[in-house]
């Protein structure tokens, strides 16, 4: 569930971007766009590498830079020509040529060992699914005609002096900088023809990613997913009603509190005792503890504090229990005093996480903490570009250059890359995932369930810390044990931390959509040789007033009700469906609001 790194300390991993932005990686991303290249001076490079201009000597140190770097002669001195001894500039053009380059089909053998890992939402999943998107077509300026828009932007790349280049070379670039395959785009462009609109290479791409997608045929783990493509689709044809949501829900989120402590947390004082005072309608059985990603837009958070009984929310940084951040925002009539965490404590800096890491760590990587972490990684294919970029600079003396570093750091920032050896950034491993988010070793593993479902997983899923030094305060009210009915239980975060906090499991009815989680909580359930019962549901329209009283009147009522609906239609982002509350992920949230007053009202009647 997982908007703006509010910046109120000096540990670098607040942005002035939103959790979900910070992980908006437009597929093989150079240091800025291409279309901003200009042309700002004249150099020619012969093919024994010698520069002739009257501000370049030959051979010059700002030519032999790029040629260290690996680089090609005749593509430096084709963007020198554009560019002029613009480093910067310079350094974006060769890496998009680059790039073109090795995405282009000699070069690749498969389309699907290119792509990126990408997340599909469940239509009920636990917590949220936070997709990954590029802001293509961000600008309000665009027309309602999509394909008058779309021709025209390709006009003007075409004519943003690239005149070196061939059209079907801008193009292609064009189509790399909107996140699309170079091999596909190559494709496209050569079946639909070189009189084709972009339109036209568009719905080509889309098509033929769908009619893989349905392959029977083609085993599962190769069958591309249709982020790229369908979203880039979805946006071309629906921007007249994005803007029109936009207007109608309003991108400006809540203004949250600084530091973002919530009622206190262990490692952090208070200025004052911090007390509040429940509304009436609050009090009384059961307990009740919803969570959500706390940027969310304007007056979502107003909302869900009205349906739940105008309790007022308490919003919490993870990155004060461990070494990750991740901003929540919790509803819940528990208690707030005589909390305690869980022991042992977690570390809560990287090198204290990875002690490891700190022998290959740059002076200039300022990390302490990572930023949230996501339901996707970083590529391969990133980490491999971060070792070639920092190989080449071993030549240099001293630290690599500020555009260098400013580049990785980025990639690192965005992506969560640790430094695991000389030059080596990498992605978190899962086992790594689950110690930073509070789970127990190899939770996720095992059962059939892939890689790629471990990451969304844990992703969408409570950090244990966290949430259990709230629920701490259950310990001594119930000790004989606790009756939970867990809302879009994921893989049992909250089963988790009562457990870890000592607290007996008599009865868990469960309610998940993703099997796999289910199937996670199950196994979890089984090993830790649990000795109440649990039981599951896979659909939350499943439990209606009926059913309920059934279970209540079987062990007894619920003690606690848990839980945190999709944030897909909330978090930052997701710019083409951020509907808010009446999206059709996070519209769930009302089904917790609706289970919540059954659950109260048979209860007291029951006391009556």
């Amino acid at each position: 569930m997982d908007n703006n790194f509010s910046g109120e300390d000096n540990d670098n991993i607040d942005w002035d971007t939103e959790d979900e932005l910070e992980i908006q990686e437009i597929p093989d991303a150079t240091f800025s766009s291409c279309t901003n290249l200009r042309n700002v001076g004249h150099h020619t490079v012969s093919g024994h590498g010698e520069a002739s201009s009257s501000s370049v000597p030959c051979q010059s140190k700002f030519i032999q830079q790029f040629i260290v770097m690996g680089f090609p002669e005749e593509s430096i001195a084709k963007a020198i020509e554009q560019n002029g001894e613009n480093e910067g500039l310079v350094l974006d053009a060769l890496l998009t040529f680059k790039q073109a380059l090795e995405d282009s089909p000699e070069e690749q053998p498969s389309t699907s060992a290119q792509m990126e890992p990408s997340i599909s939402s469940d239509d009920s999943s636990s917590q949220c699914n936070e997709n990954v998107l590029d802001d293509v077509y961000e600008d309000d300026s665009w027309s309602s005609d999509s394909d008058n828009c779309m021709n025209s932007a390709k006009q003007t790349y075409l004519n943003d002096d690239n005149s070196s280049l061939s059209e079907n070379e801008n193009s292609l670039l064009f189509l790399a900088n909107m996140g699309y395959p170079a091999e596909e785009a190559s494709i496209a462009m050569e079946r639909c023809g070189p009189e084709a609109s972009f339109s036209e290479l568009i719905d080509f791409m889309c098509a033929a990613q769908m009619a893989r997608e349905e392959d029977v045929y083609l085993p599962e783990d190769e069958k591309p997913k249709l982020n790229s493509g369908g979203y880039k689709r979805k946006m071309y044809n629906e921007l007249p009603v994005r803007k029109k949501q936009r207007a109608i829900t309003d991108e400006e989120p809540i203004h949250l509190p600084r530091p973002m402590i919530g009622f206190g947390v262990p490692t952090e004082s208070l200025p004052a005792i911090v007390q509040r005072t429940l509304p009436e309608q609050a009090i009384g059985p059961p307990f009740f503890y919803y969570e959500n990603v706390a940027l969310a837009p304007k007056g979502v958070w107003d909302t869900m504090s009205r349906f739940l009984y105008d309790v007022e929310p308490e919003f919490v940084d993870s990155k004060y229990f461990c070494a990750t951040a991740r901003k929540r925002g919790y509803i819940h009539n528990l208690p707030i005093e005589d909390r305690f965490p869980l022991l042992p404590l977690p570390p809560r800096t990287i090198h204290e996480a990875f002690p490891l890491t700190k022998k290959w760590w740059p002076s200039w990587d300022t990390r302490t903490k990572l930023n949230c972490l996501q339901t996707s990684i970083g590529s391969a294919r990133l980490a491999d570009r971060i070792r070639k970029a920092m190989k080449a600079m071993e030549n240099f003396d001293g630290e690599p250059p500020l555009m260098v570093q400013k580049y990785v750091l980025d990639e690192c920032r965005k992506w969560n890359l640790l430094w695991v050896g000389r030059n080596k950034a990498s992605p978190l491993e899962t086992d790594e995932f689950e110690m930073l988010m509070g789970f127990p070793r190899n939770h996720t593993r095992g059962g059939g369930i892939s890689r790629t479902d471990r990451y969304k997983s844990l992703g969408n899923a409570f950090q244990v810390d966290t949430v259990a030094y709230h629920l701490s305060v259950l310990k001594d009210l119930y000790p004989n044990g606790i009756n939970v009915l867990s809302l879009f239980s994921g893989i049992g975060g909250a089963e988790v931390a009562l457990y870890r906090l000592g607290i007996p499991l008599n009865n868990v009815v469960s309610v998940e959509i993703s099997e796999v989680n289910r199937n996670i909580l199950r196994s979890w359930w089984e090993q830790t040789n649990q000795k109440g019962n649990l039981i599951d549901f896979n659909d939350i329209q499943q439990l209606n007033g009926d059913v309920l009283e059934q279970m209540i009147d079987s062990f007894g009522g619920f003690d606690l009700v848990i839980g945190g609906s999709p944030c897909n239609n909330l978090t930052g982002s997701n710019r083409v469906t951020r509907d808010g509350l009446e999206g059709k992920d996070s519209s769930l949230f009302y089904d917790y609001v609706r289970i919540v007053d059954l659950v109260k009202s048979i209860m007291s009647n029951r006391r009556v």
